[in-house]
C-alpha cells in the first residue's frame, strides 16, 4: 500500500506538534497527551523527547517501543474512516491506535476509559 510507506516515513517530530496542537485546542494538555503515548508505547517523557530529537520515522518509533501496552488490542472505533480493530498491518494498526488515543484525550474522554484495561481487571 503505497499511503502506508508514506504514513510510516512520516517522523515521530512532524506528528507530535499536531497532537499536542490538537488536544491543547479542545483544552487538554501535554501531560494528558504523553500520558496516552507512554500508556501505549512503554516511552517515558525523556524517551518521548529523544525520539522527537531523533527525528525518527513512525516506523522506527514503533520498532524501538519499549513495551507496547499489551491491552492495546481493546482500542477499538474509527479514526480516518477506518476501524481500528480491523487494521490488517501490524504498523498501521499501531499508528492508528495512537491516533485513535490522541483523539479520545481531545474529545475530553476519562483517562480510565482511554486507558483500557481488560473486563476482568477492572472487578
Amino acid at each position: 500500500m503505497a499511503g502506508n510507506e508514506r504514513l510510516f516515513g512520516m517522523s515521530f517530530a512532524s506528528i507530535y506538534p499536531l497532537y499536542v496542537q490538537k488536544v491543547e485546542r479542545k483544552g487538554h494538555t501535554t501531560a494528558e497527551l504523553d500520558e496516552v503515548l507512554t500508556w501505549l508505547t512503554g516511552y517515558d517523557k525523556p524517551g518521548l523527547e529523544k525520539t522527537i530529537a531523533d527525528g525518527i520515522d513512525l516506523e522506527s518509533f514503533f520498532a524501538g517501543a519499549p513495551a507496547m501496552n499489551p491491552h492495546a488490542d481493546l482500542i477499538t472505533g474509527v479514526i480516518c474512516g477506518m476501524r481500528v480493530e480491523e487494521i490488517e498491518d501490524p504498523l498501521a494498526q499501531k499508528i492508528r491506535w495512537m491516533d485513535k488515543l490522541v483523539d479520545e484525550v481531545a474529545r475530553g474522554k476519562r483517562m480510565s476509559s482511554i486507558l483500557r484495561t481488560p473486563a476482568e481487571a477492572e472487578a
